[in-house]
């Protein structure tokens, strides 16, 4: 496969979220600028869950603290459905409501990411009423061309730090930037065999604490591995961004999709994104269980 410049822009889903393990909301805010700012990363994309909003504290405010350090937003509905539990009406009902938050933001993007990226898995017919409602409103799939599943390692911190399990931080750290270094690869190579070309990717991460702890280790680990980081902008702008594949489920990333549409045989995803490798990968390097 030819050599050729690997891209990448950083995406972060659910804000605003409540507190992790390590730092509080506006803690982490502030760290995950910083991170940013001090890895040259001079645009990255928020994805606004705006019910959140009512169930946190000064989230709008912390929203405005990443516009306002030259970030943008997109839409990821009001109360982050699963598309193939609710009926395409309810689901652009809520993409509705989300939109009606965003529009007075100048930062606001005609993006929309599909919760759990899920685009309605078997059923063709919704799916495609909520593309055409998608169409309707000016809006465009906030796609994802790589996934490590990083929510996975964030909630298996969480849940060390309430039972009073001590965490090797390091540890956590480098298994958290070399998942996300991994599946940047994976996902690459996947797109190089069924594209035949490297796209701009289009990383999916959370507004976590380990985002705001790591992500300048994780873009420092990157360029390290002869990646250029990207704005959102120039991501979605990849003829991949509007690609619409036909596939048996709809769920997951859109370089997985693509490479099934076009025979690629399974597994067409990350390996870490199974959880309970990322547990077992977790409890062994992380909390130090070797045997137990």
């Amino acid at each position: 496969m030819p050599e050729g410049p690997k891209r990448i822009a950083l995406t972060f889903d659910d804000v605003p979220r409540n507190p992790g393990a390590f730092l509080s909301e506006d803690e982490r805010t502030e760290r995950l600028i910083d991170g940013l700012r001090q890895a040259g990363v001079g645009q990255a994309a928020f994805f606004v869950t705006t019910g959140n909003l009512a169930k946190t504290t000064g989230g709008a405010e912390r929203i405005a603290r990443y516009e306002a350090a030259g970030h943008v937003l997109g839409n990821h509905t009001f109360s982050h459905p699963h598309l193939s539990q609710v009926s395409a009406e309810a689901f652009l009902d809520d993409v509705d409501k989300a939109a009606e938050w965003l529009a007075p933001h100048a930062s606001s993007r005609p993006w929309m990411r599909f919760p759990y990226l899920d685009e309605g898995r078997e059923d063709r017919t919704k799916r495609e009423a909520v593309r055409a409602g998608l169409a309707a409103r000016g809006l465009s799939n906030g796609v994802v061309t790589v996934d490590a599943s990083d929510w996975k390692y964030d909630d298996l911190a969480i849940a060390a730090k309430a039972a009073g399990e001590p965490m090797d931080m390091n540890a956590l750290r480098d298994l958290w930037v070399e998942s996300h270094v991994d599946a940047a690869e994976f996902y690459d190579d996947l797109a190089r065999k069924s594209l035949g070309r490297s796209p701009a990717h289009i990383l999916l991460m959370h507004e976590t604490d380990l985002s705001a702890l790591f992500v300048a280790d994780l873009v420092a680990a990157l360029r390290a591995r002869g990646w250029e980081v990207i704005t959102a902008d120039e991501a979605f702008a990849d003829p991949l961004a509007a690609m619409l594949p036909d596939v048996a489920s709809a769920q997951g990333t859109i370089t997985e999709m693509v490479a099934w549409e076009r025979g690629f045989p399974a597994p067409r995803w990350y390996a870490r994104n199974s959880e309970t490798l990322a547990t077992a990968e977790f409890d062994r390097r992380v909390l130090k269980k070797e045997g137990k």
